[in-house]
């Protein structure tokens, strides 16, 4: 029927309207420095969440290149937790499904690195696990949030929180803010080149 699409376009853009600008621009600040200062970032998630972290690692890792075919551009080190099945398998199958991305974590991640979660509720145990691995490891930690936050939201040390109650409307709204995210960490690294250039003039 049209009026459930019509409906929900205008919840998710009400929904949309519930992010703040600021707390986007933290994140993108945040990833920045990452790129400057060669450090790692980590991403994961359940469910939609991990699809879209996925996504999230291969558009920072490409989307921002200037220079694709040039193998001396600096570029992102970025890695998606999702991504491989063996690993995760077979530490949910041996220790628990809660260790799933802190175990990943522990084998690579490093003090000044970022550590980005993905959830809905903000509540899932492997989540917030990882999370606060990361944090012992002085890693700089982020969420993408829905729901009321939950208990990620007081953890981490920069959020940004969709105030919706729908978990396909929180996950549209997420895949939208990594793009929004990509797309100006293009911007932010052009702007740096071009900056680098004039000043080498």
């Amino acid at each position: 029927m049209v009026e459930f699409v019509k409906a929900y376009i205008e919840q998710l853009k009400k929904e949309i309207d519930t992010i703040k600008p600021e707390d986007v621009t933290k994140v993108v600040d945040v990833l920045f420095d990452a790129w400057k200062n060669d450090k790692q970032i980590f991403i994961f998630g359940n469910g939609g969440s991990a699809a879209t972290a996925s996504h999230f690692a291969c558009d920072i890792a490409k989307g921002t290149l200037q220079r694709v075919y040039d193998h001396l551009e600096k570029r992102f080190r970025v890695m998606s937790l999702t991504d491989n099945v063996a690993t995760m398998t077979a530490f949910a199958n041996d220790l628990s499904y809660d260790d799933v991305f802190s175990q990943q974590l522990n084998h690579y991640v490093n003090e000044g690195d970022v550590v980005i979660a993905l959830t809905g509720s903000g509540n899932s145990p492997n989540v917030i696990k990882a999370v606060e691995l990361a944090k012992k490891f002085k890693a700089k930690t982020i969420a993408f949030l829905g729901f009321d936050g939950g208990k990620l939201k007081n953890i981490v040390d920069h959020h940004v929180h969709v105030r919706s109650n729908n978990y396909g409307r929180v996950e549209d709204c997420h895949d939208m803010l990594h793009h929004l995210v990509t797309y100006y960490l293009q911007k932010k690294i052009q702007e740096h080149s071009e900056s680098s250039q004039h000043g080498r003039q």
